[in-house]
């Protein structure tokens, strides 16, 4: 639609076609030509562009109503069972969207857009094979289509095929340079082998993804670009979800030390680990708080801006600790809740609905049953959200004391990690946690994994304690628990005592003696 308007902003009305009458006098009747009805096919592509409009304003059911009634009257009509199919899928109807796509193909099997959209419903099914040969089919019948290159280099990345996965991405963008999906595919395949020096840089694009949210309200203040600021006031804001923020909170010291002042966009769940890295700066979580600033840099951002590479990132564990007072509190509470001797293990099952890769992530809580079965042990419940939901339907042998709905902010989390022995989790904003507070935990790691976990280790650089267990090839999480429980089963193993030499000995521990 465009708007027409004057210098002060006032809409200017659209002037009716007519005749115009003389001063004072009636407008003479103007009867209008008469309207031709719309032929069959005229009627069809007007409800065709009616049934997408209503699907790209997310209104699924109105573009529902508008396709049935498309289907009713054309039959087999490839495009509206083709937008069928993707209405069915938003609609989380999988197997009702894979059918109606299927059929759009088999009536129109050289539409290279069909292959394209059904190869990303395959990857999202988890159907990998039938993905990579409809978005082969998909990139060969339209060469020229960045798209096709983009949804092959995501389900490359998912198949744990980078190569192919950046190859895809340079295809996209050598056919629309600024593809920021391109650039983004880069990064993530790049960050994941641990090719930081590319992977940062295009890591940039992120900003410029089609979906991606407004960093900050419109300013004329450039972005930071990591020279000192001298009295400025630096402006950092903490992007993306919880767990991102908490591993580049790290980062937040080397800033403060390039600027004067320093002032830092957060939400108030995250104020108890962010405060802790700020100094004096401040912490806000309204837009209409915020100080004047010279410059402003997303957290996320500052890995790149320090030059991190795989052997420098910064591991100054921990760099968030709980709350003694609030601790204390959380340890009287458990002693109340947990049978004396049982061994607290936390367990975070699911993460965020809707992180785009959730459904590979999040598992439930029924997959954790091995880990009930576990003499000895107490599981202690983080689990926030609707996946709180199935502690309802738990019956294991370990008893399960449920902490979801007490948990208010990460102060409140990071009191009840101190008092437990370690986590179980999935990849959320925990594990981040207690990986900063430098607790153990076990992460449960899907098979393509995100960018920050890398690949072929069990260990992490950017969090020294934590162990982690990825999936094989199957994907399945039967084994990634059966190795958890194998490890928690195993005796405690005991520290090895260093023997003392004889002048060691007769020193005994002075002080300033290092001494194991």
């Amino acid at each position: 639609m465009i708007e027409s308007s004057t210098a002060a902003g006032a809409i200017v009305p659209d002037i009716p076609v007519g005749a115009v009458p003389a001063a004072g006098r009636p407008a003479p009747e103007v009867t209008p030509p008469p309207e031709h009805p719309a032929s069959g096919a005229q009627r069809i592509a007007q409800l065709m562009q009616l049934a997408t409009e209503h699907e790209q304003a997310g209104r699924l059911a109105e573009a529902e109503a508008v396709l049935r009634g498309v289907i009713a009257e054309a039959g087999d009509h490839p495009p509206a069972l083709h937008l069928m199919g993707i209405v069915a899928f938003r609609m989380d109807r999988f197997g009702e969207a894979v059918r109606l796509m299927e059929r759009s193909l088999a009536l129109a099997p050289t539409e290279p857009v069909y292959y394209r959209n059904i190869c990303e419903v395959y990857r999202v099914l988890g159907r990998f094979d039938e993905a990579l040969v409809a978005g082969r089919r998909a990139a060969a019948l339209a060469p020229d289509d960045l798209h096709c290159h983009h949804n092959l280099g995501v389900l490359h990345y998912h198949r744990l095929e980078l190569d192919a996965a950046i190859a895809s991405g340079e295809r996209a963008i050598a056919l629309g340079a600024d593809f920021a999906g391109g650039h983004f595919g880069i990064a993530e395949a790049s960050l994941l082998r641990g090719d930081f020096a590319r992977g940062w840089e295009e890591y940039e694009w992120r900003f410029k993804l089609a979906n991606a949210p407004q960093l900050l309200p419109p300013t004329e203040r450039p972005q930071w670009d990591g020279s000192p600021l001298g009295d400025g006031t630096l402006l950092l804001i903490a992007d993306q979800g919880y767990g991102d923020v908490i591993q580049f909170a790290r980062y937040i010291p080397w800033a403060a030390a390039r600027c004067a002042k320093l002032a830092i966009a957060c939400s108030g769940e995250l104020h108890p680990v962010i405060e802790q890295q700020a100094g004096e700066g401040l912490l806000f979580d309204h837009w209409e708080r915020a100080p004047e600033f010279r410059a402003y840099c997303p957290l996320s951002g500052l890995p790149r801006l320090a030059g991190t590479r795989l052997d420098t990132i910064p591991a100054e564990i921990p760099y968030v600790r709980a709350d003694p007072a609030k601790s204390a509190v959380w340890a009287e509470r458990l002693s109340g809740l947990v049978p004396r001797g049982y061994r607290r293990i936390g367990i975070v099952w699911a993460g965020r609905p809707t992180h785009h890769n959730d459904r590979n992530r999040s598992t439930t809580l029924a997959t954790f049953a091995p880990l009930a079965e576990i003499p000895g042990i107490a599981l202690v419940s983080l689990q926030k959200g609707a996946a709180q939901a199935q502690i309802g339907g738990y019956w294991g042998r370990a008893p399960l004391v449920n902490l979801g709905p007490e948990l208010r902010d990460f102060g409140d989390t990071m009191a009840v990690l101190e008092c437990l022995e370690r986590v179980v989790a999935v990849d959320t904003s925990v594990v981040h946690l207690a990986g900063a507070m430098g607790k153990a935990a076990s992460v449960m790691l899907p098979y393509a994994p995100d960018w920050r976990w890398l690949l072929d280790r069990t260990d992490s650089p950017w969090y020294p304690t934590l162990r982690l267990f990825r999936q094989g090839p199957d994907r399945s999480w039967e084994a990634v628990v059966g190795a958890i429980v194998k490890e928690i089963s195993a005796p405690a193993r005991p520290r090895r005592s260093r023997q003392r030499s004889p002048s060691q000995a007769a020193l005994g521990a002075l002080p300033g003696l290092d001494h194991l």
